[in-house]
């Protein structure tokens, strides 16, 4: 199938563009050649003062790595680029703020064993590695990943693999970390067999940017381990449309034929993407690429990250103009994942109006108001918990 014209293969510029196509194309040969070092960096990209003091620090934080496909996504030009602000270390993320955490949705306090995070009763997160290709200066786990600050984790794939088998509740499993696509294949088959096995184990999701960072790693053998023990779920994690390419479109689609159901978690992220427009284009692409648009995350108060974090209002304003005038399918939902361990909350805008005992009073993505009567002859008669359907203020 040829993919649609919105779509473009990403240019392969200095100093790369005579690397043979097989290598580029080598996710192997992507890892090996990614940018680590601020000397590299400074070579292909005029830095600010401010990029250039958060390399000299990156290896104290979180390290610099940046994939040569992905680091070709950036305008070189223009230093307000949406992909260079999210990949390009920043002395603001030294800056410490009153409230911000470094375990800011509280996994640490919630793990019964190394890489084991059990927040809700029957699902549980798999950390399963601290690498990943390329890493994203607002991470959430950013004192574990890439071990900058000597957090020593140290995934032990049995203890996790036996804790799950011990728990029957658990019947959602996501495989997160790091990047969990960065592992080989036989180590991600011998994951996924195992969960297969375990008979309360319904749902495998995994957690990956591999696909944006480094599309070259979905190839017909990874797609073959999915096939065999699908559905596999896959969450990965776009943020703007200029990470939308040719060959994240592939990958998807390859994905998708494999039977890999794909939804996107963005973050919304100031100087990114937190405008209405660039939103609408980023979730028409995700659904070209058969890719559905499932959370929009306000940014954890992960320390360092204030630079990059936006007043929440303005994702409820975002969702409210999406609403009604795209497809229902394209909208996300707006969360934020509750500081201190509470888990992902809803954040909606405001359509409920009023609630009496007689009709809900309900407001339309127009403005338009419209009641729906309430049947007083219902079989219970009350409401459980009537607080629920309360009109929403923020």
């Amino acid at each position: 199938m040829d993919e649609p014209l919105f779509f473009e293969e990403t240019p392969r510029k200095d100093p790369w563009t005579n690397i043979r196509v097989e290598d580029w194309n080598d996710w192997k040969w992507q890892l090996k050649n990614r940018i680590t070092k601020i000397d590299q960096l400074e070579s292909l990209i005029q830095l600010s003062k401010d990029e250039r003091e958060g390399c000299l620090f990156a290896d104290k934080k979180l390290a610099l790595a940046i994939t040569p496909y992905f680091f070709n996504l950036i305008d070189r030009d223009d230093p307000e680029d949406p992909i260079r602000k999210q990949v390009i270390p920043n002395v603001k993320e030294t800056h410490v703020q009153e409230n911000e955490l470094l375990d800011p949705v509280g996994e640490d306090e919630n793990s019964p064993v190394e890489g084991i995070v059990h927040r809700y009763p029957d699902r549980v997160l798999f950390l399963v590695t601290d690498r990943c290709a390329a890493y994203c200066r607002y991470c959430t786990r950013s004192r574990l990943v890439s071990n900058a600050q000597d957090y020593n984790f140290h995934p032990r794939f049995d203890a996790g693999l036996d804790y799950i088998r011990n728990n029957p509740q658990i019947r959602d499993v996501l495989l997160s970390g790091g990047d969990p696509l960065l592992l080989s294949n036989n180590k991600i088959e011998y994951l996924i067999c195992e969960l297969r096995k375990i008979p309360h184990v319904q749902f495998i999701r995994i957690g990956s940017r591999i696909p944006v960072f480094l599309p070259q790693r979905i190839d017909p053998a990874l797609c073959a381990i999915f096939k065999k023990y699908g559905p596999i779920w896959l969450s990965i994690h776009v943020n703007h449309p200029n990470e939308c390419s040719k060959e994240l479109f592939h990958a998807c689609e390859q994905l998708a034929f494999s039977g890999v159901p794909i939804g996107n978690q963005s973050v919304l992220l100031k100087g990114v993407n937190n405008n209405t427009e660039t939103m609408r284009s980023l979730i028409h692409k995700l659904l070209m690429m058969r890719v559905r648009p499932y959370y929009l995350y306000q940014c954890d108060l992960i320390t360092g990250s204030a630079h990059l974090r936006t007043d929440p209002r303005e994702g409820i304003e975002i969702i409210q103009s999406l609403r009604g005038h795209t497809t229902g399918y394209a909208v996300p939902q707006f969360v934020i994942d509750a500081p201190g361990g509470g888990g992902k909350i809803p954040i909606n805008p405001n359509y409920i109006e009023s609630v009496s005992e007689d009709a809900i009073t309900l407001k339309n993505y127009e403005g338009k108001r419209y009641t729906y009567p309430i049947n007083k002859e219902s079989e219970s008669g009350k409401l459980e918990h009537p607080e629920l359907i309360q009109p929403l203020v923020i």
